[in-house]
């Protein structure tokens, strides 16, 4: 299983501190110390609306590129998109968020509208030789309109132009196995050529039950955050994603591989809620590694 470490953006963008650059270099380069390979650096997304991304350039222009450390940021438009393409990364990872409401309040959008240009990014990217994710927000729920149809998703995946992965996203940790399988046979027949991916956050206690019916559904990819940091700034008391060390630690010690230092990981979680002067939801830190 690969953890997507998402930690230097999802984890960051929620946090009320604004760390210097420097300690988000020193982030990322904790990060790939503990093994992870694949990482969420940055959005490129307006300062005045995110400021902790704010420095997403510099932040890149920074960042350790050992060989076999693949970079990806998040972009919400083609201008996002193209300000990545000028900082050498492999990857990016575009959202639409599966209800209108919340769409336009973390998007400026309706979900068509964000749709719609999903086209032209995965185009741009394609030029550029990125590899393009499209992630679908809240699609276990959204925070304003309630429930959303399994069906609804489908639809949205069905007129997506063809990703090279999809993520599905339980953006405010409302999501339960049962979903999980749903919508990873949803994605699967609606995009065959896509690797699955997932993310959760852990608002509800569920976010590591659901990590295991990804695993079961033929997900691949996982999204987790040093520490168990962060949340959504547009979403109503949204908390981190399932913590990288925890994840890692349940998935190793379930027999799937995720090449992660489990008590680097922990270290990395403790280090960076003290830069952010908060307690790391992660459990690692606190409770140890087993064996020690």
């Amino acid at each position: 299983m690969e953890i997507v470490e998402v930690g230097p953006r999802d984890g960051l963008q929620n946090e009320k501190a604004l760390l210097p650059t420097s300690v988000k270099v020193a982030y990322l380069q904790r990060a790939v110390d503990a093994g992870l390979r694949r990482i969420e650096a940055a959005a490129f997304v307006h300062p005045a609306r995110v400021p902790q991304m704010a420095d997403a350039e510099a932040v890149l222009a920074a960042a350790p590129r050992p060989a076999g450390v693949v970079y990806t940021a998040l972009v919400l438009n083609l201008r996002g998109m193209h300000r990545a393409a000028a900082c050498d990364l492999a990857e990016i990872n575009y959202v639409v968020v599966a209800s209108d409401e919340f769409s336009q309040r973390n998007q400026g959008m309706t979900t068509a509208q964000s749709l719609a240009q999903w086209e032209q990014v995965c185009a741009a990217a394609r030029s550029a030789g990125m590899r393009a994710t499209l992630t679908i927000a809240a699609a276990f729920g959204c925070p304003y309109t309630g429930e959303v149809s399994p069906d609804h998703v489908a639809q949205l995946l069905a007129q997506a132009a063809p990703a090279d992965e999809i993520c599905l996203a339980d953006t405010i940790g409302v999501g339960v196995p049962s979903q999980v399988e749903v919508l990873a046979q949803i994605a699967r027949s609606a995009q065959p050529q896509a690797s699955l991916r997932a993310h959760f956050h852990n608002t509800r206690n569920t976010g590591y039950a659901n990590a295991v019916a990804a695993a079961a559904n033929g997900i691949t990819a996982l999204d987790a955050s040093l520490g168990g940091i962060g949340g959504c700034p547009f979403a109503p008391a949204a908390t981190g994603n399932i913590a990288t060390e925890d994840l890692a630690y349940l998935l190793n010690r379930s027999g799937q591989a995720t090449g992660v230092d489990v008590t680097a990981a922990a270290q990395t979680g403790v280090w960076i809620a003290d830069q952010l002067g908060i307690t790391a939801p992660a459990q690692l830190g606190r409770a140890g590694h087993f064996p020690g």
